[in-house]
């Protein structure tokens, strides 16, 4: 399990015991993404720390000077990277450090409606993939846009989706469907964004933020929602029905929290662990035995935890 901070970027075992390590050649992450042989950490100003088990670290230079949000690998060997930003634009970073700006993305239809409620430029706040080429960046705010030929072309999905959306998910074992958070509440689709339905059956508050989805099933989900970006009562929502209902998880975590449970801050865990659950709010890091049905907390970070990645198969 890959855990960042504010300022410094930490592995835990995804056996759950021990305390996570600090990696000291990674601090003040911008972005993170994890898989079984490859952790990567996007560091600000354009290095990329990879780091394979069992092999000396490497940094990977790029000329990309770009305010990173999120990071999603596609492929190890090659190794390519898709990167999304703020202003919401989308690279292509491959092996050699070379950046390529997918120009598809910005030609993509309702651009020009991207917006922010402060008034600054729209981000790319998340990035997910699917099999057969299918890409998803979340633009915060802009809805969701989607390539089906590995970022080429682009295009929106249903604009029946809440278009604040804070965080889009896929699950290997239902390549086909599509899981967001936004700003009123999770909304699922099963044909890749082309229809949604709307998935607050349960549900006592709907300003939602982090969502993460079981990898051998996609019928079980964990969201956090809150009752607004400011009025916080964050909450933790468990769903084992593909979303149809809800339950609030307060066994062992707390039934709310002050702020809201923030965007990539909870996840399961690995492949070889899935049925282990992790959140984070605050600096309070949170772990599940038993798929998030309950929780003990486990480690206090010395800063508040700003993501959670688990590994996962290419």
């Amino acid at each position: 399990m890959l855990i960042t901070t504010e300022a410094q970027t930490f592995l835990a075992d995804d056996t759950g015991t021990g305390e996570p390590v600090p990696l000291r050649e990674a601090p003040n992450p911008a972005a993170v993404d994890e898989t079984t042989n490859l952790t990567v950490v996007w560091l600000p100003g354009g290095d990329i720390i990879l780091l394979r088990p069992d092999i000396d670290t490497l940094r990977l230079t790029t000329e990309l000077q770009a305010d990173v949000q999120c990071i999603r690998l596609l492929s190890l060997e090659p190794f390519v990277l898709l990167v999304g930003t703020v202003p919401a634009h989308l690279y292509r970073v491959t092996g050699d450090g070379l950046a390529e700006k997918l120009e598809g993305f910005d030609k993509v239809a309702g651009r020009d409606t991207w917006d922010t409620p402060w008034g600054g430029p729209a981000t790319v706040r998340s990035l997910t993939d699917a099999e057969g080429g299918w890409l998803y960046a979340d633009i915060h705010v802009g809805s969701i846009a989607r390539s089906g030929d590995r970022g080429e072309t682009w295009e929106p999905v249903d604009d029946t989706i809440h278009r604040d959306v804070h965080q889009v998910v896929t699950c290997p074992k239902a390549p086909e469907r599509l899981y967001a958070n936004t700003a009123d509440a999770v909304f699922i689709s099963d044909d890749r964004g082309s229809n949604w339905r709307h998935c607050v059956n349960g549900v006592g508050a709907r300003y939602g933020r982090a969502l993460a989805v079981h990898g051998e099933d996609p019928q079980l989900l964990l969201a956090s929602l809150s009752r607004g970006p400011h009025e916080g009562e964050g909450r933790l929502y468990r769903s084992a029905d593909g979303g149809a209902s809800w339950r609030h998880v307060n066994a062992g975590f707390p039934p709310f929290i002050e702020d809201n449970i923030d965007t990539f801050c909870v996840a399961f865990g690995s492949q070889d662990a899935a049925d282990r659950a992790w959140a984070a709010e605050g600096e309070r890091l949170y772990r599940s035995e038993d798929r998030g049905e309950t929780w003990r907390k486990v480690w206090e970070a010395p800063a508040v935890i700003t993501a959670l990645a688990a590994a996962r198969d290419l």
